[in-house]
């Protein structure tokens, strides 16, 4: 499946459009990541737990959205657009939403 953020794909002619298809991942972010995240911003640094559930919730989203695009007959997406939210109480949760324009491409 090719995926791309252009809205075509280089050296290939869209055949078909399918449709927009999106991808989501919620993911909680439990206490004790919260907590050592909150130290490490007091006192500097990248907050490791907090970008491996930002990487495990892109992969999902991705999976499902190439999933989506496959069930459609699908074998490209063009357009990507990736957004990162964060939501529920406090801020528990972590949310990525992919979106992208399924198409076939030759």
């Amino acid at each position: 499946m090719i995926m791309t953020t252009t809205n075509g794909v280089e050296g290939k002619a869209i055949q078909h459009y399918y449709g927009v298809v999106i991808g989501e991942a919620v993911m909680g972010a439990n206490l004790f990541k919260d907590l050592f995240a909150s130290v490490r911003d007091i006192v500097g640094g990248r907050s490791g737990a907090y970008e491996d559930e930002l990487t495990k919730a892109r992969k999902i989203a991705f999976t499902e959205l190439e999933r989506e695009a496959t069930l459609l007959g699908a074998n490209a997406v063009v357009g990507i657009d990736i957004d990162y939210e964060v939501i529920g109480g406090k801020g528990s949760m972590l949310m990525v939403s992919i979106s992208g324009t399924a198409v076939s491409v030759a």
